[in-house]
């Protein structure tokens, strides 16, 4: 910015909420930074046009008004992990860079999951406060060592992999259970990998949870799940409240079957005062440990996020890519205009891979972690597609990562796809196969008869003969899902900057990857369209939109149906008359509408995407 003198100006920083100094004193070193606390929406409104960059914690509320008015503003950063109170779309749409500290705490989480784990061990919580209260009670608080014993990890991410590697320090045995974990990572760490929870729940002394909430996470551990614990074992929580059941928790500690509950997180936070609530009597239990969501609350948690905020912000005043990008990749201007429409096409083909054609028991970091990304036509001639892998990888694991948790950008995807397991091949081919779109994107997911390498790959190979030879290898297998001989198809193409999904496996449809999909694979015949929309009506459930999608593309294997149950008809040939009902509907359906559909005559499976 010029001075009325010409001379250049400091960029400016403003900050109007308490963060820690240690972060600050790297900005003042080349910025001017303001610490204006206790300003109101208006007044907020009012200053923001003079600043280059914005910090804030979660107290403050970035609107899109307050953005719009943000003439100069080129960051957002969020000293900390959610973004809820950042009005993200806006920020993208308006260029301003959104970035947040989602490993900060990482460490600390850790560190109080073992503080918990060995209080719990050792009823320290309990002894001092009997020695407070005046009492000698050394024969009733004998406790268990943890050496030897044995802990089942659920989820084996940042945290739960720190929590892992300090377990086996203390000489503990370390089982963890994650359908999308890698299993060199976890070798790595001398952790075993279990094929899921129920296999993992028996063989735990001490239960730790270290997943994200999501929908399938939710209530994941109930009455039945801990009726298969060993009688005794101790269980933590210092992920997410909700993930397990409080009032099952309860009952399991009343009844002696569980030893032992450390619980840092609750359903609802603060926990509700009323003593009648599970929480309230979870916590109110003497054998359960129950703290106040203190798994980031460290000074060095809080100066790390202040540092890591403020050196990003540095980075992208500076020009530079920043490492924690909320929103979309950061792309270069030159090829800005034709890439931005894909880069949202390839994240949202991800996604509907993940969520249509993947589930918890069959994840495609087991079965299916090898993609070839084929580019055909004008896209082929980009210099860089390092936002489209980007992109691929963002929509692929977002389905199944947290929504606060760590976020896949251009700078992380290659580092987050190594984590994962996740082998990507990029094919370019100038030529389209068709001449119906300018440029055409083709995802093909297989499970590899050999591992590629996890390069970045631009091949020349002419990607009209990488679909065919996909095809064509994918006709022999009647396996199950995670044959060499299974292959997944997914295409799309861009249309007045929107994005349209054209194939998905051997079926030929044109929809828009937007909004809550219901995706129907049944017998094209009479009747199904109203059959379908009949049952749907009853529920209160919205059309928006339908595409009936048929089969007219070789088939992708025997077996297409999400699951790995090929249909067949009555004398046990496979039944080819197959289509897919892709429709847009105004809300969530739940499980009973959906197992009501599959029950319906001639209704293969059904799938629920959110895109």
């Amino acid at each position: 910015m010029d001075t009325p003198n010409g001379a250049m100006s400091r960029p400016r920083v403003l900050c109007p909420e308490k963060l820690s100094q240690d972060g600050l004193a790297l900005l003042r070193k080349t910025l001017d930074v303001d610490e204006k606390k206790g300003l109101s929406s208006e007044q907020l409104i009012e200053i923001i046009p003079d600043y280059d960059a914005l910090l804030v914690r979660s107290e403050t509320k970035v609107t899109a008004q307050l953005l719009n008015a943000a003439r100069r503003l080129k960051v957002v950063a969020r000293a900390g992990v959610g973004v809820d109170n950042v009005d993200v779309p806006a920020a993208t749409r308006l260029g301003i860079v959104v970035v947040n500290s989602p490993s900060g705490n990482i460490q600390a989480a850790a560190e109080h999951t073992i503080a918990l784990l060995m209080s719990m061990a050792r009823n320290v919580p309990d002894a001092c406060a009997s020695l407070k209260a005046g009492k000698w009670e050394r024969s009733r608080l004998v406790g268990v060592e943890v050496k030897g014993k044995t802990l089942g990890v659920v989820g084996l991410g940042k945290v739960g992999l720190i929590v892992a590697r300090m377990a086996r320090g203390l000489g503990m045995n370390v089982v963890a259970a994650d359908p999308y974990a890698s299993a060199a990572v976890a070798a790595a760490a001398n952790v075993t990998l279990v094929e899921s929870l129920s296999a993992l729940l028996p063989l735990s002394d001490f239960l730790t949870i270290h997943t994200p909430m999501l929908a399938s996470t939710r209530g994941m551990l109930s009455s039945s799940e801990l009726d298969t614990m060993k009688r005794g074992s101790r269980i933590l929580n210092v992920a997410r409240g909700g993930i397990i059941d409080e009032s099952a928790v309860l009952a399991g500690l009343e009844s002696g079957h569980i030893a032992g509950a450390a619980i840092d997180v609750f359903t609802s936070e603060p926990p509700t005062a009323d003593g009648d609530s599970a929480a309230a009597k979870l916590i109110a239990h003497p054998k359960c440990i129950a703290t106040p969501h203190l798994g980031a609350s460290t000074v060095e948690a809080q100066e790390n996020v202040s540092i890591d905020v403020c050196e990003q912000v540095l980075q992208i005043l500076a020009g530079d890519l920043p490492r924690s990008a909320v929103n979309a990749p950061i792309i270069l201007p030159a090829e800005y205009k034709t890439l931005q429409p894909f880069v949202r096409l390839v994240e949202k083909m991800g996604s509907l891979y993940t969520q249509h054609f993947t589930s918890p028991n069959q994840p495609f970091g087991r079965n299916f972690n090898t993609f070839d990304l084929i580019y055909e036509g004008e896209l082929a001639q980009m210099t860089s597609t390092k936002p489209l892998f980007a992109a691929l990888i963002k929509g692929l694991t977002s389905p199944i990562s947290d929504a606060e948790g760590f976020n896949v950008n251009i700078v992380n995807a290659e580092m987050v796809a190594k984590e994962r397991g996740i082998f990507v091949n990029e094919q370019k081919s100038r030529d389209p196969s068709t001449q119906a779109y300018s440029s055409l994107v083709t995802l093909v997911a297989r499970s590899p008869s050999r591992a590629p390498s996890l390069s970045r790959a631009a091949s020349t190979t002419d990607a009209r003969i990488a679909v065919a030879a996909a095809n064509a290898g994918a006709l022999g297998g009647r396996g199950q899902q995670g044959d060499v001989g299974m292959q997944h198809i997914i295409s799309g193409y861009c249309s007045d900057n929107s994005p349209f999904i054209s194939r998905v496996d051997r079926f030929s449809t044109s929809f828009v990857p937007e909004g809550t999909l219901l995706i129907c694979h049944n017998y094209d015949s009479p009747g199904k369209i109203g059959l379908v929309g009949s049952i749907l009506g009853r529920e209160g459930v919205n059309i928006n939109f339908m595409s009936v999608a048929p089969a007219t593309h070789a088939s992708v294997s025997a077996n297409v149906v999400k699951g790995g149950e090929a249909s067949q008809d009555n004398d046990g040939a496979l039944e080819t008359n197959e289509a897919l009902m892709i429709l847009g509907v105004d809300k969530e359906v739940g499980e009973h509408v959906k197992k009501e559909l599959v029950n319906a005559k001639g209704v293969l499976n059904v799938s629920s995407v959110t895109l």
